[in-house]
Protein backbone atom coordinates (compact mmCIF):
# COMPACT_ATOMS: atom_id res chain seq x y z
CA UNK A 1 0.00 0.00 0.00
CA UNK A 2 1.43 3.51 -0.93
CA UNK A 3 1.08 6.54 1.58
CA UNK A 4 -1.42 8.71 0.20
CA UNK A 5 -0.52 12.03 0.29
CA UNK A 6 -2.96 14.01 -0.48
CA UNK A 7 -5.61 13.03 2.54
CA UNK A 8 -8.29 15.40 2.85
CA UNK A 9 -7.81 18.15 6.27
CA UNK A 10 -9.21 16.68 9.23
CA UNK A 11 -12.64 19.09 9.37
CA UNK A 12 -13.08 17.13 5.94
CA UNK A 13 -12.21 13.77 7.17
CA UNK A 14 -14.86 14.45 10.09
CA UNK A 15 -17.66 16.33 7.51
CA UNK A 16 -16.97 12.63 5.88
CA UNK A 17 -17.20 10.10 8.25
CA UNK A 18 -20.41 12.36 9.97
CA UNK A 19 -21.82 11.85 6.46
CA UNK A 20 -21.16 8.04 6.51
CA UNK A 21 -22.53 7.37 10.17
CA UNK A 22 -26.02 9.24 9.58
CA UNK A 23 -26.78 7.22 6.69
CA UNK A 24 -25.63 3.98 8.50
CA UNK A 25 -27.78 5.16 11.16
CA UNK A 26 -30.80 5.12 8.85
CA UNK A 27 -30.32 2.00 6.87
CA UNK A 28 -30.37 0.58 10.15
CA UNK A 29 -33.55 2.11 11.41
CA UNK A 30 -35.16 0.44 7.89
CA UNK A 31 -32.95 -2.80 7.78
CA UNK A 32 -33.24 -3.74 11.91
CA UNK A 33 -36.87 -3.97 12.02
CA UNK A 34 -37.77 -5.71 8.96
CA UNK A 35 -35.81 -8.25 9.96
CA UNK A 36 -38.89 -9.15 12.72
CA UNK A 37 -41.29 -10.22 10.02
CA UNK A 38 -38.61 -11.97 7.78
CA UNK A 39 -37.37 -14.17 10.91
CA UNK A 40 -40.83 -15.74 9.59
CA UNK A 41 -39.45 -16.47 6.44
CA UNK A 42 -36.91 -19.17 5.37
CA UNK A 43 -33.53 -18.49 6.36
CA UNK A 44 -31.76 -18.52 2.56
CA UNK A 45 -34.12 -15.75 1.75
CA UNK A 46 -33.80 -13.82 5.22
CA UNK A 47 -30.20 -13.78 4.99
CA UNK A 48 -30.65 -12.76 1.18
CA UNK A 49 -32.46 -9.84 2.16
CA UNK A 50 -30.82 -8.75 5.23
CA UNK A 51 -27.36 -8.39 3.84
CA UNK A 52 -28.64 -5.91 1.41
CA UNK A 53 -27.36 -4.08 4.07
CA UNK A 54 -23.74 -5.05 3.58
CA UNK A 55 -24.00 -3.68 0.06
CA UNK A 56 -25.27 -0.48 1.30
CA UNK A 57 -22.80 -0.53 3.89
CA UNK A 58 -19.94 -1.00 1.27
CA UNK A 59 -21.32 1.74 -0.88
CA UNK A 60 -21.97 4.80 0.50
CA UNK A 61 -18.93 4.56 2.22
CA UNK A 62 -17.51 4.85 -1.14
CA UNK A 63 -19.48 7.44 -2.23
CA UNK A 64 -19.08 9.49 1.62
CA UNK A 65 -15.42 8.30 2.56
CA UNK A 66 -13.96 7.14 -0.79
CA UNK A 67 -13.13 4.28 0.56
CA UNK A 68 -12.91 1.52 -1.62
CA UNK A 69 -11.29 -2.27 -1.32
CA UNK A 70 -10.10 -4.89 -3.58
CA UNK A 71 -10.06 -8.90 -3.08
CA UNK A 72 -7.39 -11.18 -4.20
CA UNK A 73 -7.73 -15.12 -3.82
CA UNK A 74 -11.60 -15.08 -4.20
CA UNK A 75 -10.63 -18.71 -6.52
CA UNK A 76 -10.23 -20.10 -3.36
CA UNK A 77 -13.35 -20.54 -2.20
CA UNK A 78 -14.82 -23.63 -2.62
CA UNK A 79 -17.99 -23.81 -4.40
CA UNK A 80 -19.47 -26.94 -3.01
CA UNK A 81 -18.94 -26.86 0.67
CA UNK A 82 -19.07 -24.46 3.27
CA UNK A 83 -15.79 -23.28 5.50
CA UNK A 84 -14.73 -21.92 8.43
CA UNK A 85 -12.85 -18.63 7.97
CA UNK A 86 -10.13 -18.00 10.28
CA UNK A 87 -9.61 -13.97 9.66
CA UNK A 88 -7.47 -11.31 11.02
CA UNK A 89 -9.63 -8.29 12.63
CA UNK A 90 -8.87 -4.98 12.73
CA UNK A 91 -11.63 -2.36 12.49
CA UNK A 92 -15.90 -2.55 12.09
CA UNK A 93 -15.18 -3.15 8.55
CA UNK A 94 -14.28 -6.64 7.82
CA UNK A 95 -17.61 -7.68 10.20
CA UNK A 96 -20.25 -6.20 7.73
CA UNK A 97 -18.04 -6.27 4.33
CA UNK A 98 -17.43 -10.15 4.30
CA UNK A 99 -21.28 -10.17 3.94
CA UNK A 100 -20.72 -9.26 0.52
CA UNK A 101 -17.05 -10.08 -0.46
CA UNK A 102 -17.83 -13.88 0.23
CA UNK A 103 -19.78 -15.01 -2.14
CA UNK A 104 -21.65 -17.55 0.57
CA UNK A 105 -24.43 -18.10 3.51
CA UNK A 106 -21.84 -16.81 6.91
CA UNK A 107 -23.02 -16.79 10.39
CA UNK A 108 -20.30 -14.84 12.91
CA UNK A 109 -19.03 -15.80 16.62
CA UNK A 110 -19.61 -12.84 18.64
CA UNK A 111 -20.15 -12.09 22.12
CA UNK A 112 -23.75 -12.49 23.39
CA UNK A 113 -24.21 -8.72 24.43
CA UNK A 114 -24.34 -7.71 21.02
CA UNK A 115 -27.94 -8.69 20.71
CA UNK A 116 -29.20 -6.99 23.71
CA UNK A 117 -28.79 -3.99 21.80
CA UNK A 118 -32.52 -2.49 21.19
CA UNK A 119 -33.32 -3.44 17.34
CA UNK A 120 -29.53 -3.71 16.05
CA UNK A 121 -29.38 -6.94 18.32
CA UNK A 122 -32.93 -8.13 17.77
CA UNK A 123 -32.00 -8.30 13.77
CA UNK A 124 -28.94 -9.60 14.41
CA UNK A 125 -30.28 -12.78 16.25
CA UNK A 126 -32.42 -13.29 13.02
CA UNK A 127 -29.06 -14.07 11.40
CA UNK A 128 -28.42 -17.41 13.74
CA UNK A 129 -25.15 -16.16 14.88
CA UNK A 130 -23.12 -18.45 17.78
CA UNK A 131 -23.48 -15.91 20.39
CA UNK A 132 -21.17 -16.48 23.49
CA UNK A 133 -20.40 -15.47 27.11
CA UNK A 134 -16.77 -15.23 26.48
CA UNK A 135 -16.42 -14.73 30.32
CA UNK A 136 -17.40 -18.25 30.15
CA UNK A 137 -14.13 -19.93 28.07
CA UNK A 138 -14.63 -23.34 28.54
CA UNK A 139 -18.73 -22.79 27.76
CA UNK A 140 -18.03 -20.86 24.82
CA UNK A 141 -15.53 -23.72 22.85
CA UNK A 142 -18.62 -25.83 23.91
CA UNK A 143 -21.01 -23.55 22.26
CA UNK A 144 -18.42 -22.80 19.52
CA UNK A 145 -18.25 -26.38 18.54
CA UNK A 146 -21.83 -27.51 18.79
CA UNK A 147 -23.40 -24.91 16.88
CA UNK A 148 -20.77 -24.15 14.31
CA UNK A 149 -21.29 -27.54 13.60
CA UNK A 150 -24.51 -27.48 13.08
CA UNK A 151 -24.39 -24.48 10.79
CA UNK A 152 -21.38 -26.28 8.64
CA UNK A 153 -23.92 -28.99 8.40
CA UNK A 154 -26.86 -27.15 6.78
CA UNK A 155 -24.36 -25.45 4.19
CA UNK A 156 -24.09 -22.55 6.29
CA UNK A 157 -19.82 -21.13 6.73
CA UNK A 158 -19.05 -19.95 9.93
CA UNK A 159 -16.38 -16.73 10.42
CA UNK A 160 -14.50 -16.52 13.34
CA UNK A 161 -11.83 -13.26 14.28
CA UNK A 162 -9.05 -16.02 16.08
CA UNK A 163 -7.65 -12.67 17.70
CA UNK A 164 -10.43 -12.60 19.53
CA UNK A 165 -10.77 -8.54 19.74
CA UNK A 166 -9.81 -5.77 17.32
CA UNK A 167 -5.83 -5.24 16.61
CA UNK A 168 -3.98 -2.58 15.17
CA UNK A 169 -2.68 -3.17 11.53
CA UNK A 170 1.00 -3.54 12.94
CA UNK A 171 0.28 -5.53 15.63
CA UNK A 172 0.01 -9.33 16.24
CA UNK A 173 -2.66 -10.80 18.59
CA UNK A 174 -2.61 -14.42 20.31
CA UNK A 175 -4.49 -16.63 18.19
CA UNK A 176 -7.29 -19.00 20.38
CA UNK A 177 -7.83 -22.05 19.41
CA UNK A 178 -11.42 -22.28 19.26
CA UNK A 179 -12.09 -21.56 14.75
CA UNK A 180 -9.20 -24.71 14.60
CA UNK A 181 -10.83 -26.52 17.45
CA UNK A 182 -14.34 -26.26 15.58
CA UNK A 183 -11.98 -27.64 12.17
CA UNK A 184 -10.70 -30.85 13.94
CA UNK A 185 -14.40 -31.86 15.23
CA UNK A 186 -16.21 -31.13 12.33
CA UNK A 187 -13.75 -32.28 9.26
CA UNK A 188 -14.28 -28.74 7.44
CA UNK A 189 -11.50 -26.60 5.66
CA UNK A 190 -10.42 -23.44 6.53
CA UNK A 191 -10.18 -20.48 4.99
CA UNK A 192 -7.24 -18.13 6.09
CA UNK A 193 -7.98 -13.77 5.38
CA UNK A 194 -5.84 -11.24 5.62
CA UNK A 195 -6.61 -7.75 5.47
CA UNK A 196 -5.83 -4.18 5.94
CA UNK A 197 -8.86 -2.37 6.72
CA UNK A 198 -7.59 -1.22 10.36
CA UNK A 199 -4.97 1.01 8.32
CA UNK A 200 -7.79 3.56 7.17
CA UNK A 201 -10.72 2.68 9.33
CA UNK A 202 -8.80 2.38 12.64
CA UNK A 203 -10.01 0.67 15.94
CA UNK A 204 -10.95 3.46 17.50
CA UNK A 205 -11.15 5.95 15.58
CA UNK A 206 -13.95 8.00 14.19
CA UNK A 207 -12.11 8.91 10.74
CA UNK A 208 -12.53 6.82 7.76
CA UNK A 209 -9.29 7.75 5.63
CA UNK A 210 -9.35 7.50 1.91
CA UNK A 211 -8.22 4.62 0.10
CA UNK A 212 -8.39 1.14 -0.83
CA UNK A 213 -8.38 -1.92 1.42
CA UNK A 214 -6.68 -4.80 0.20
CA UNK A 215 -8.16 -8.23 1.01
CA UNK A 216 -6.49 -11.40 0.30
CA UNK A 217 -7.79 -15.03 0.50
CA UNK A 218 -5.43 -17.93 1.02
CA UNK A 219 -5.26 -21.10 -0.55
CA UNK A 220 -8.03 -23.63 2.02
CA UNK A 221 -6.47 -25.58 4.34
CA UNK A 222 -7.99 -29.07 5.03
CA UNK A 223 -8.33 -30.40 8.42
CA UNK A 224 -8.85 -33.66 8.21
CA UNK A 225 -6.63 -35.69 10.48
CA UNK A 226 -5.18 -32.37 12.06
CA UNK A 227 -5.13 -31.57 15.69
CA UNK A 228 -6.27 -28.22 16.42
CA UNK A 229 -2.86 -26.63 17.24
CA UNK A 230 -1.20 -27.82 13.55
CA UNK A 231 -4.48 -25.96 12.08
CA UNK A 232 -4.44 -22.92 14.25
CA UNK A 233 -0.79 -22.75 13.20
CA UNK A 234 -0.93 -23.20 9.59
CA UNK A 235 -3.41 -20.33 9.65
CA UNK A 236 -1.70 -18.25 11.75
CA UNK A 237 1.67 -18.57 9.97
CA UNK A 238 -0.10 -17.61 5.97
CA UNK A 239 -2.09 -14.96 7.72
CA UNK A 240 0.71 -13.38 9.25
CA UNK A 241 3.31 -13.43 6.77
CA UNK A 242 0.60 -11.67 4.45
CA UNK A 243 0.11 -9.10 6.83
CA UNK A 244 3.93 -7.06 5.56
CA UNK A 245 2.57 -7.05 2.19
CA UNK A 246 -0.01 -5.30 3.42
CA UNK A 247 0.78 -3.02 5.77
CA UNK A 248 3.86 -0.78 4.66
CA UNK A 249 2.17 3.09 5.38
CA UNK A 250 -0.39 4.77 7.09
CA UNK A 251 -2.54 7.40 6.02
CA UNK A 252 -0.74 10.66 6.57
CA UNK A 253 -2.86 13.35 8.17
CA UNK A 254 -2.71 17.06 6.65
CA UNK A 255 -4.24 20.16 7.74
Amino acid sequence: MQNNNSTPSIPVLYARALAFYLGIVMALLVFMPLSLPLALVRYPLRYHIMTRFAHFFLWWLEKTCQLTYEVQGLENIPKDKPVIVLSKHQSAWETIAYAKILPFMQVWVLKKELLWIPLFGWGLATMRPIAIERSNVRRSLEQIIEQGRKRLVSGISVIIFPEGTRVAPTERGRYTVSGALLAEKSGFPVLPIAHNAGVYWQRQGFLKYPGKIQVHIGTLIKTEGKTAKVINTQAEEWIENEMPKLVTTLPTETN
